[in-house]
């Protein structure tokens, strides 16, 4: 969607409602991203908390061990298939932005392989004078030679979209009548190589939701403008957000419509012979693939048919044509044990392959049916102490990627072999700190309820339980995003090895056991993800591993949230906070940017019975007069066009005019993650260690 370009605080363009917040709320001018007053007051507050961080002796080290780490050559080229050549997105020290780079299957296994250069960002920024952030890159399959390339001005989530030939290396010629779109929220998909569904800002008022992305799915003809663009579904403005797609059963096309009513409930539509055919399937439950004729479905809670019950976390499929005639015909492909949920589903030409988390641990598991119908299963030889990810997994083959990788243990590239799965190693990244001197160890807090949350400690082999560790607690706890252990070499080289212990907590609200531990902690709930994440602080300090002077914590996005709350619930049990790109004021999120999309995670502050539980925990309205806070550290973009840098910025004002003491920077590019390049990451990468050492040691 286009970025907002009419400040909130233009009191001409407020509704009534708004005006009287804006009356209650003085520091409500800070939501005005780009203007002149705001960024003098961001300038003036990065140039405070840069000169205080930048002190810290060893900051110099810091930003060298994080560039160093982010510039590494050996780093995994991870790569997917497109056609002949597999495919790379790059940054370096001379590419600053990036290149898109492809090289051959035979190449790819080599050490190091020859890459051949598809698209320069920044070469591209240069010549069009624009900080060009690549965004990705969406090919029509199954010819693969005409892509959809997304360019962001700074990092922002609106981009541009271009035609690119991957023949030419080149964007595609204006004689040759590209499809090609203004900086938008946009979401366009290829139907074939002439036709694409587009969803945009026409520029009406009514082809954006209240969230600001595509009500409206058109069908695109290459050569006629956009303005001509066939309607074929229009959403509902309420709705988050509305797509049209293309699926792949082998070689055999579904063109699917869907509405996101919620952030988790959804309507979906087959198109064919230019008719939508609704599909009668659970509003929460998720498409995960189509195959042999079936299609999977994710069940977000229990399915009751006329002939089975299906539990929640399951995953069921049934033929598509009965789908599409009203009679599915729902049967178990896969459920949930106690301990075990599907973290990832995918597709091969010949079987299916499920990634399970049994306590936070993973493994692969392949599926095949025998003439009978019935499931076959056989599991990866993989160590289930670490991670896995699968990717690369496409329809026409039945060999793909799987990463493997933990705190201690970097990542390690595999290419696997479907049929059998024998598990070569393709490429592995080189320790980069002293992994040998420290150790992981998995724990179980009681929370506040009784339940048992887990969470990870990785600290040295030979550490004295006497409570004087610095440590840092990180988390997310939320739209069941599963937090998983990886290897991180700045978290190794700038903390581990600077004598900080490193935690991750899988607090609920997250994914690690299926829908209902994210459900647990939804709307009225929220309070119980806090309370886990409060109860591993505590089991921190009772194991004698911390104490709240030597504690951090940090989170991003809705973990800024959490951090926020923390902090106000909770003052008294940390001593250091990082609090990135966070939502802060729960009375005004759901108007600001992406924020009515969340509804669904939060519950609607606009509604008085829903208002009054987010009120419990809104940072922004729980800070209070006398209390003694930690010195918080926030840091957001000012093109973050997902969460409003504003929610920061207005939690700092307050903070200031309370008198108390804290600290913010905010980088002028970056979008959602923060930084625009690696230099970037490494300088604000460097700023929350120092600013960690600086508080906890």
């Amino acid at each position: 969607m286009l970025k907002r370009i009419i400040p909130l605080c233009v009191a001409s363009a407020m509704t009534m409602a708004t005006q009287i917040q804006a009356e209650e709320d003085k520091f409500i001018w800070l939501e005005d991203v780009e203007g002149a007053k705001p960024m003098t007051w961001v300038k003036q507050q990065n140039d405070v908390s840069a000169t205080h961080i930048k002190g810290y002796k060893g900051f110099d080290s810091l930003v060298a061990n994080s560039l160093e780490i982010l510039n590494n050559e050996a780093r995994i080229p991870y790569a997917r298939r497109t056609g002949d050549y597999f495919y790379n997105f790059w940054k370096d020290e001379t590419h600053t932005r990036g290149i898109y780079r492809r090289t051959t299957i035979e190449e790819y296994a080599k050490a190091d392989p020859k890459w051949e250069t598809v698209l320069d960002i920044d070469a591209l920024g240069k010549a069009e004078g624009v900080n060009w952030v690549y965004k990705g890159m969406n090919c029509q399959y199954p010819q693969n030679e005409r892509c959809l390339v997304s360019l962001s001005r700074g990092g922002a989530d609106a981009a541009e979209v271009r035609e690119f030939d991957l023949t030419t290396k080149s964007f595609v010629e204006k004689a040759q009548k590209p499809f090609m779109v203004d900086e938008a929220k946009s979401i366009v998909s290829w139907i074939d190589k002439d036709t694409v569904f587009i969803g945009t800002d026409f520029g009406d008022g009514n082809s954006m939701t209240d969230s600001g992305y595509p009500s409206l799915v058109k069908l695109w003809k290459r050569g006629t403008p956009l303005s001509e663009a066939k309607t074929i579904f229009t959403g509902d403005k309420a709705s988050v957000a509305s797509a049209g797609y293309v699926i792949f059963d082998d070689k055999t096309p579904l063109n699917i419509i869907t509405e996101s009513l919620t952030f988790y409930t959804a309507k979906h539509y087959v198109y064919q012979n230019d008719k939508l055919v609704a599909l009668p399937l659970p509003a929460d439950a998720d498409i995960k693939g189509y195959f042999k004729g079936q299609l999977y479905i994710e069940l977000k809670s229990e399915l009751v048919t006329d002939k089975a019950t299906f539990k929640q976390g399951s995953v069921v499929f049934t033929p598509v044509d009965k789908l599409i005639a009203q009679k599915p015909e729902f049967k178990e492909f896969v459920s949930p044990t106690a301990t075990a949920f599907i973290s990832q589903i995918n597709f091969s030409k010949n079987a299916v392959f499920v990634t399970w988390l049994d306590d936070v641990k993973s493994k692969l598991v392949r599926y095949t049916q025998n003439d009978n119908g019935e499931w076959q299963s056989d599991t990866a030889p993989f160590d289930a102490n670490g991670t896995l990810s699968v990717f690369d997994v496409q329809r026409d083959s039945d060999e793909f990627f799987v990463d493997y990788t933990s705190f201690l243990e970097p990542s390690t590239l595999y290419r696997v072999n479907g049929a059998t799965l024998k598990a070569d190693k393709v490429k592995g990244m080189p320790q980069q700190f002293a992994a040998d001197k420290f150790t992981t160890k998995q724990f179980f807090a009681q929370s506040k309820d009784g339940t048992k949350v887990p969470y990870f400690v990785v600290m040295a082999k030979d550490i004295k339980l006497d409570g004087n560790n610095p440590t840092l607690l990180y988390a997310y706890g939320g739209f069941e995003v599963s937090r998983l252990p990886s290897y991180s070499a700045t978290v190794g080289k700038n903390w581990l090895e600077q004598g900080g212990v490193y935690v991750l907590a899988n607090i609920r609200g997250g994914g690690e056991y299926g829908p209902a531990w994210h459900q647990a902690a939804l709307k009225e709930n929220r309070h119980k993800a806090f309370e886990d994440f409060e109860a591993i602080a505590e089991d921190l300090i009772a194991r004698k591993i911390t104490t709240s002077q030597h504690l951090g914590i940090q989170g991003g996005s809705n973990g800024g949230l959490l951090m926020g709350a923390a902090f106000t619930r909770r003052p008294d049990l940390y001593n250091a906070v990082v609090c990135q790109v966070p939502l802060l004021d729960m009375k005004r999120y759901n108007k600001l940017l992406a924020g009515a999309s969340w509804m669904g995670e939060y519950g609607n502050p606009d509604i008085e019975k829903e208002w009054q539980y987010i009120k419990t925990y809104s940072p922004y309205h729980n800070l209070k007069q006398g209390v003694k806070y930690p010195k918080v550290f926030f840091t957001t973009s000012t093109r973050d066009d997902r969460v409003h840098p504003a929610h920061a910025r207005k939690m700092v004002a307050k903070m200031e005019d309370m008198g108390i003491d804290v600290l913010y920077y905010e980088n002028i590019e970056g979008g959602h993650a923060g930084a625009a390049d690696n230099t970037q990451a490494a300088e604000l990468i460097s700023m929350v260690y120092a600013y960690l050492m600086q508080q906890l040691r």
